[in-house]
């Protein structure tokens, strides 16, 4: 992770035009809307961890779908409509999406609806070999 725009990663023109310009991906389309592997979500701009796999759901939104981020990552923003509440990288202020709350799709009744485009996933250190018992 890091705060300083100096070693971000360079994006794309797709990846900037939703992590920066606050844009959207189309719906479905996304790497992420149906990955199950075991790991952790990452901020694509400065590679703070966001999401854990065990916290994200499929809510058949078209989006990844998480009902809790990791502690302090994620801000909470007011889109200037005043209908939705923007997510945002803690660290770097970059787009991730919305999150809605009250739709009772999980026990904790949240849900962050996130661009895949502003995400990069980490997997899970594979525990290798289990020895065979003796």
């Amino acid at each position: 992770m890091s705060r300083d725009p100096a070693t971000w990663r360079k994006l794309t023109r797709a990846e900037e035009a939703v992590i920066v310009h606050r844009g959207t991906e189309r719906p479905f389309s996304g790497e992420f809307e149906h990955a199950t592997r075991s790991g952790t979500y990452a901020c694509k701009r400065c590679g703070t961890a966001l999401y854990r796999s065990d916290d994200k759901f499929d809510a058949g939104c078209g989006w990844p779908s998480f009902d809790q981020e990791l502690p302090g990552a994620v801000a909470r923003v007011p889109d200037p409509d005043g209908e939705r509440t923007e997510i945002r990288c803690a660290a770097c202020g970059a787009h991730l999406g919305h999150v809605f709350e009250g739709e009772r799709l999980t026990p904790r009744n949240v849900r962050h609806c996130v661009n895949s485009i502003s995400m990069v996933f980490e997997p899970a250190p594979d525990p290798g070999p289990r020895a065979a018992p003796t």
